[in-house]
């Protein structure tokens, strides 16, 4: 059975047309941290991000217009390693102290998954123990050897590694 030349073209456009539609969409948009403002608070208890010490971490979930917001780092963890965690992250922040200060981090966004954190300091943020970010694994080491702990890679962070069990209850002067 021969194919009619016109039929034959037709398709062919229809393909190549599909086809270079197909290139100019990239459904890989890169997302970007937002800075905290003034009035910034946490997502998973509303405590005002400003007002506490440590490095703060956000989440953007796709099809949110505005990422979630956390205290700390622990905070982070506990939600994304949970294994109801169904939505699709697009991206995700943490604050870089190898680039801002522990007392008023500012700034330095980092890709969570490519720093290095510190597990079982010494050091407390907003809600007692967390986990201090690092865009170097020699600053975390550094900062484990003055603050205690030990260093990981985001890859190598566990769900009990990110318990929130840590901070009320392991205040004694409440």
């Amino acid at each position: 059975m021969k194919v009619p030349p016109l039929v034959t073209h037709t398709v062919v456009l229809l393909l190549a047309a599909t086809l270079l539609a197909a290139c100019g969409k990239s459904t890989d948009t890169a997302v970007a941290p937002v800075e905290i403002a003034r009035d910034s608070y946490c997502a998973l208890d509303g405590m005002l991000l400003g007002d506490y010490p440590g490095p703060k971490a956000q989440i953007h979930y796709a099809g949110q217009p505005e990422p979630e917001l956390f205290c700390d780092t622990m905070e982070m963890f506990s939600l994304l390693l949970k294994p109801e965690q169904a939505r699709k992250v697009t991206a995700v922040y943490v604050q870089d102290l190898d680039k801002t200060s522990w007392e008023a981090p500012k700034g330095a966004w980092i890709d969570a998954k490519t720093a290095f954190y510190v597990v079982g300091s010494k050091k407390r943020a907003a809600m007692g123990p967390t986990l201090p970010s690092f865009g170097t694994r020699e600053g975390a080491q550094k900062f484990a050897a003055t603050e205690g702990g030990k260093v990981y890679p985001f890859a190598e962070i566990t769900p009990d590694m990110a318990r929130l069990d840590g901070g009320a209850l392991q205040d004694q002067r409440m």
